[in-house]
């Protein structure tokens, strides 16, 4: 973001009245066409803490709230100014107008001590500040106003309803900022741009509205609204019902306002949509609403209002090194629902905190927004913003992207251009809904034909770096989900066996490869058992070989208890044999 003393610049300008800076935003001033941006670049909430530091001092700027308060600065050049700020956790909204009063810049002149007003004409310095002084603020009434969009460019803020105010995530860059009406509590601004209005529900929107908020405060992982169903919420891996039951029409009134007016027609046409939907009292939802038997169901998963790391994830930390890489891929796989979409965000956060990459991201939908670090992050929504992931991907080349993320490998297209990308000098991160390491590698050969399979198995041999294959089962508590892991990084040994078609041989590998980093998903549940994190009967039913994981995680040597019965088949047999052969002897 520019510096402060160059935004101020801007009021000086005909027609200028007022400067905006919002948590998320880019820097904004009101003219006599509306808002615009001055800024590209979105204003982080340490941007917005400097600047109002910088303003009203340390002491003044760490007792801003939610209740707006106010200042008044006086500034060489541009006359009294007011400043206007209010605060909700991470979000800042920063307001500074100037004062039409002549009386109020006179006032707030004879306030502001000399060496501030000096410190206000120099180019790199922001004005400084008087006492508050609430009677030199102008007539701009205590929140802030929301005047309507004056291009179809600029930005917008969600309506400051209870809530039932929803709004749809769409492409950024989109619509116009709105600043809250007056004599309404203010908003902060959301945590990234929107296209489309907020909406306000009523009715059924409300009871909505109240189910999200109880899912959220339960730690839910999943909310479902079904018609002729009672809401039923997934706690640790397990629906329960919660309330009355639920009418077909109310179902109806519940879930259509939230389904985004481009995705209506697709409703109607396959009978089912995916997007995303943030509000600002609840955090973000991936939302997937179709028509079924008795009517419309929504399935709203809770997305975590922060960014998780691997630690929190409970992963190996080793997975972070596949991230040092310059070019090559790595895979996130695992059933529906065990945690893909969380580890991928955890990558991509690591790389945002440890590196000035840039990485462009390809989903569907959006899920995690992740906020402005040290890397350049682009996001980019399938339907909204792209077509396709293979059109995405085969645009993304020219984009000069470090790290390329796409939600899914779902396709031959998309695993072909993953291969290129990844061949080409760029860190392709994916996801797969694959049950293995070893079952991965072979789904990504045998979604292409004979012909070409031989190139594939030669890029995966060289190009692969990581395989990330997970569970979440409930934990020991019963209050959460725990993941178990299974990690096989790419090695010479693993793109011998790629490369020689010899994949069947991976399971062996794994079990001698230890000292290349390897994990074993049977080794991953007895840790968790062993740590009191999981119970063994619960582990026993993710295991392939249930009775080898009670064998480790009891002590018992693995294969001990089948090892004396197969030595006394073997005697017998040889016993047999020989009096097989004595008997041949003495006839």
């Amino acid at each position: 973001m520019k510096s402060l003393a160059e935004l101020l610049r801007h009021l000086s300008r005909p027609g200028v009245t007022e400067l905006t800076l919002a948590t998320g935003r880019p820097p904004m001033i009101r003219g006599s066409n509306g808002y615009e941006p001055v800024d590209p670049t979105a204003a982080t909430a340490e941007d917005v803490t400097r600047a109002l530091q910088a303003m009203v001092g340390v002491a003044r700027a760490s007792t801003v709230t939610e209740t707006p308060v106010q200042w008044s600065v006086n500034a060489t050049g541009l006359g009294a100014l007011s400043i206007a700020a209010m605060r909700r956790g991470d979000l800042i909204h920063l307001r500074l107008s100037r004062a039409a009063d002549p009386a109020a810049a006179a006032q707030a002149a004879a306030q502001t001590p000399a060496a501030a007003q000096a410190a206000a004409a120099r180019p790199a310095a922001p004005p400084a500040v008087t006492a508050p002084t609430p009677a030199s603020v102008p007539a701009a009434p205590q929140a802030y106003r929301t005047p309507e969009p004056a291009a179809p460019q600029a930005y917008r803020t969600p309506e400051p309803a209870a809530p039932q105010a929803y709004r749809t995530p769409e492409p950024a860059a989109a619509q116009a900022y709105r600043a809250p009406e007056p004599a309404r509590a203010p908003e902060p601004a959301p945590s990234r741009p929107v296209a489309a209005p907020a909406r306000t529900f009523t009715g059924a929107g409300r009871e909505l509205a109240m189910l999200l908020e109880e899912g959220r405060r339960g730690m839910a992982s999943d909310v479902h609204i079904i018609a002729e169903r009672p809401p039923l919420f997934r706690f640790a891996g397990d629906l329960v019902a919660q309330g009355p039951v639920l009418d077909a029409a109310s179902v109806e009134r519940m879930l259509l306002p939230v389904v985004p007016e481009r995705l209506r027609a697709v409703l109607e046409r396959e009978g089912s949509c995916d997007f995303s939907l943030e509000t600002p009292e609840m955090g973000r939802f991936r939302v997937n609403v179709g028509r079924q038997r008795t009517g419309l169901k929504g399935t709203f998963r809770l997305i975590a209002r922060e960014v998780p790391t691997l630690e929190s994830l409970g992963l190996p930390a080793d997975i972070a090194k596949a991230t040092h890489h310059h070019q090559g891929l790595i895979v996130i796989t695992g059933p529906s629902g065990h945690g893909k979409t969380s580890t991928l965000a955890a990558l991509v956060d690591l790389i945002n905190r440890e590196t000035s990459h840039h990485v462009l991201t390809v989903e569907d939908p959006v899920e995690f927004v992740h906020p402005r670090k040290r890397a350049l992050i682009s996001q980019r929504e399938v339907g909204s913003h792209t077509k396709t992931f293979a059109s995405a991907l085969k645009g993304s080349l020219r984009e000069d992207p470090d790290v390329i993320v796409v939600g899914e490998l779902r396709d031959t297209e998309t695993v072909r251009m993953a291969l290129s990308a990844a061949e080409t000098g760029h860190l392709l991160i994916s996801t797969m809904n694959t049950p293995s390491a070893a079952k991965t590698i072979d789904r990504l050969i045998d979604l292409f034909p004979p012909g070409d399979q031989q190139q594939v198995r030669l890029s995966l041999s060289s190009g692969l770096r990581l395989i990330v294959s997970q569970r979440l089962m409930a934990g020991a508590d019963g209050k959460g989900l725990v993941a178990a892991a299974e990690v096989l990084p790419g090695s010479v040994s693993l793109g011998n066996l790629i490369r020689d078609n010899k994949t069947y041989q991976i399971p062996s590998l794994q079990q001698r490869g230890k000292s290349l980093g390897i994990v074993r998903f049977e080794d991953s549940l007895a840790d968790l058992v062993r740590s009191g994190k999981v119970k063994l009967e619960v582990a026993k039913t993710f295991a392939d070989n249930p009775d080898e994981l009670e064998a480790v995680v009891t002590g018992k040597r693995p294969g001990a208890a089948v090892a004396a019965p197969e030595s006394q088949q073997e005697s017998a047999r040889l016993l047999s044999k020989m009096g097989s052969l004595m008997g041949r002897k003495g006839t």
